[in-house]
């Protein structure tokens, strides 16, 4: 008897705990939010280059602030074969030793053996920010022209087959 009740209270006080534990206040954007934030012509250094709105992904905290990007039409501008993606941040992020702030950024990568080599560069001055790599999804991923994957599910930014991790919250700038 006594030990029944003993088993009684340890799977409540557990489930109590399982259930009082706080959850991602991050979640998937919908289209309209990414069409609403992310612009059509995306400011890239000294031109205003078209983006491919259907690829665009991104996610949403609980006050609105996004984290969200979407592919770069670049054929024709200055910035063909070194940006690829557009990249707005609204709330800190870290991508392996890149911290970025609250601002625009363009994503530019090259393909290495195995990885993506992938930098980060700020929209409007071009400056870089930093390199990291990406690594290969497991055999039989989905292959995703660019997502970013919300923490509830799997907290990484996906290019193609490959993924690069993220750590959300308040990081200083690199």
């Amino acid at each position: 008897m006594k030990s029944s009740l003993l088993v009684l209270l340890l799977s409540l006080s557990l489930s109590s705990f399982v259930f009082s534990q706080p959850k991602s206040a991050w979640r998937a954007a919908t289209p309209s939010e990414l069409q609403a934030v992310l612009p059509a012509r995306a400011p890239v250094e000294k031109e205003r280059i078209e983006t491919e709105m259907r690829t665009a992904s991104g996610i949403i905290d609980a006050h609105g602030k996004m984290i969200a990007g979407v592919v770069l039409i670049t054929a024709g501008y200055s910035a063909d074969g070194k940006y690829s993606h557009y990249l707005l941040v609204q709330s800190p992020i870290t991508f392996g030793d890149i911290s970025l702030t609250a601002g625009n950024y363009v994503i530019g990568w090259q393909r290495g053996e195995n990885d993506l080599v992938v930098k980060f560069y700020e929209a409007v001055t071009g400056k870089e920010q930093g390199t990291v790599t990406a690594h290969r999804l497991a055999t039989g991923s989905r292959v995703e022209s660019f997502r970013i994957w919300p923490p509830s599910n799997n907290s990484i930014l996906q290019i193609g087959r490959f993924a690069i991790p993220y750590i959300l919250g308040e990081q200083s700038t690199k």
